[in-house]
């Protein structure tokens, strides 16, 4: 009889296939404890996605059912190869905001055009996605530093916001990329705001900042159990949304009073769609696919991984990478649009109890469950009730206490996020964010150009080594001992040069100079070539180079350059500095 092979644990086979289908990983030893957790997460983000679904197609341009039919397949397949167990996936605000920004420019918004370019984009972010996941390329998104995010972050909210005013307002403005711009079209159209589309969507507003910020602590004094507060309270959009669709029917406020509603969403399971391969869209439609699988995979993998710490869980960055590019994969062929891990949503799947990733299976049933058989009780939905959903959640996007952080920090970050924030919102979204890479890049080798290089001396009797500006030491009238902290390479190896030929002429009686060099982790061959020469100087001038704390992979580097024989051999290089001091004090 053939062994069975249950358990992951004892089976290699499924081992393997859990690194590739984790919820393999879950399924086969799912905890039935874990089921009320799932339900229940489930269930809140189903409530939480549907009114968010909607408002974000809309926000990018597109039919509100196209944001309910990316809340259903994308979100099945992620929890088949996502590695989080918490993050929800589906229409996020900055995503769709930067798929408007791209699609205006290819076609007409509200045209089978715009929407097919969607399609088209949602397939190259897929590709993107599961290529880079594929050949292990999850690394490279660390190259966009938390500076810029938070700058590009903080800007898109703004614009994002900006944009819904119009819904708000129930005004109609041209479309523009320019946050200026369109401040000033709306500055001119404030005068002929429809008052009840304005009066709808600002008590939306009130209700949904109430229910996010006090009524938990209302509820908490009631005394209501906790384990009852997160659903309660994460409810708003669901109240609105019912409450404003009922006003709007029962009162006729869009044929008496011109309030702009949703209309008709067509019932049904989302279709199978095609998108176009057409090579002329799609080289005009990489940049933006570019941004959002990056800036997507950076918003999911930071809230992917902060989750998974609190609970010890491990997550896979090329296997999210995969997950995130198959969901968009499953959002390009049933008539979706590109999706990403949400933060507010992730939050509250968390908070809710999401245990594993039946939590988001639940959820696409719900929201399936909606568009088979209620879709029609959404027609007299008002636009600007949408628009408060939307302002709601960008609201939490705003993070001015990084600012703060990062001022306090590092100048230099905060120079980058302030270019970044300046940027997007003067010369557009994909722009701002290059400008801002750039910016953190020539920051970074403006910074590593300049190493901080210092003089040390002896602490007292101990064999501990400090800069001799910083601490009282004593040294040795012979000996000059430099510590260099970072990685030589061809940026910096000028300023190197600069330092040591100074500091020898300002101790004329030094005739051996000890480089310590336990804060560096690699020398390049321009870096390697000014060692070379200083030592050749240096011996000509009566000043002999030793090497103390050499790291071994930076050893290997200098011995098969055959630096260490140029340098006088291996008698030239201590194992630490108290033994190199010692050594030539006695000499």
């Amino acid at each position: 009889m053939p062994h069975s092979c249950a358990p992951s644990s004892q089976c290699p086979v499924v081992r393997l296939l859990s690194r590739y289908v984790p919820a393999l990983d879950w399924g086969l030893h799912y905890n039935p404890h874990d089921l009320v957790g799932d339900v229940m997460a489930g269930t809140i983000v189903a409530v939480m996605l549907i009114p968010q679904g909607m408002a974000y197609a809309m926000l990018a341009g597109l039919p509100p059912q196209v944001g309910l039919y990316a809340s259903i397949v994308p979100l099945l397949i992620y929890a088949l190869l996502g590695t989080s167990r918490a993050l929800a996936v589906g229409p996020v605000a900055m995503v769709s905001l930067l798929v408007a920004t791209s699609l205006s420019q290819v076609a007409a918004p509200g045209s089978p055009d715009y929407w097919a370019a969607a399609l088209a984009l949602a397939l190259m972010i897929g590709l993107i996605q599961v290529c880079m996941g594929l050949v292990r390329l999850g690394f490279i998104v660390n190259f966009l530093s938390h500076a810029v995010i938070v700058g590009f972050t903080n800007a898109a909210a703004l614009v994002i916001g900006l944009s819904q005013l119009k819904h708000l307002m129930g005004i109609k403005i041209p479309q523009s990329e320019s946050f200026f711009e369109t401040a000033h079209h709306l500055a001119q159209a404030a005068p002929d705001s429809n008052g009840v589309s304005l009066g709808l969507g600002l008590t939306s507003l009130a209700v949904l900042l109430f229910f996010n910020r006090h009524l938990p602590q209302v509820l908490s004094r009631w005394g209501v159990p906790p384990a009852w507060i997160g659903p309660v309270s994460r409810g708003g959009p669901l109240l609105v949304v019912i409450t404003t669709i009922a006003l709007v029917g029962l009162l006729n406020l869009d044929s008496r009073f011109g309030v702009a509603i949703v209309g008709d969403i067509p019932r049904g399971l989302p279709p199978l769609t095609y998108p176009p391969v057409d090579l002329t869209l799609w080289q005009r439609l990489l940049p933006t696919a570019l941004t959002i699988s990056f800036v997507g995979f950076m918003e999911s993998i930071a809230v992917a991984k902060s989750l998974a710490s609190k609970r010890r869980q491990r997550i896979d960055a090329n296997q999210e990478l995969i997950g995130l590019g198959a969901a968009n994969l499953g959002a390009a062929f049933t008539g979706g649009y590109p999706v990403t891990g949400g933060f507010s949503r992730s939050i509250v799947n968390f908070s809710a109890g999401a245990n594993t990733g039946l939590a988001s299976i639940i959820t696409a049933g719900l929201v399936a469950l909606v568009v088979v058989l209620f879709t029609p009780l959404f027609y007299n939905l008002p636009q600007a009730a949408l628009a408060a959903v939307i302002l709601v959640a960008v609201i939490n996007l705003l993070d001015f206490r990084s600012v703060g952080h990062l001022w306090r920090v590092s100048r230099s970050d905060a120079a980058s996020l302030a270019i970044t924030f300046g940027a997007v919102l003067t010369l557009g979204i994909e722009a701002g964010i290059v400008v801002g890479f750039v910016a953190s890049v020539a920051f970074y080798l403006w910074r590593t150009s300049q190493p901080h290089i210092a003089e040390v001396g002896r602490v007292g009797d101990s064999e501990h080594f400090r800069n001799v500006k910083r601490h009282p030491v004593h040294t040795c009238p012979g000996v000059l001992a430099i510590r260099i902290d970072e990685s030589l390479y061809f940026a910096n190896s000028k300023y190197l040069e600069d330092y040591l030929m100074q500091a020898v002429a300002e101790h004329p009686t030094a005739n051996a100079l000890v480089l310590i060099c336990s804060a560096i982790n690699h020398i390049d061959g321009s870096a390697l070539e000014t060692l070379e020469a200083l030592v050749d100087n240096f011996r000509e001038a009566g000043v002999t180079v030793y090497l103390s704390e050499v790291k071994g992979p930076v050893m290997d580097q200098l011995e098969r350059a055959r630096f260490v024989q140029h340098l006088g051999g291996k008698e030239r290089i201590f194992l630490s500095t108290h033994q190199a001091i010692a050594a030539l004090e006695q000499a």
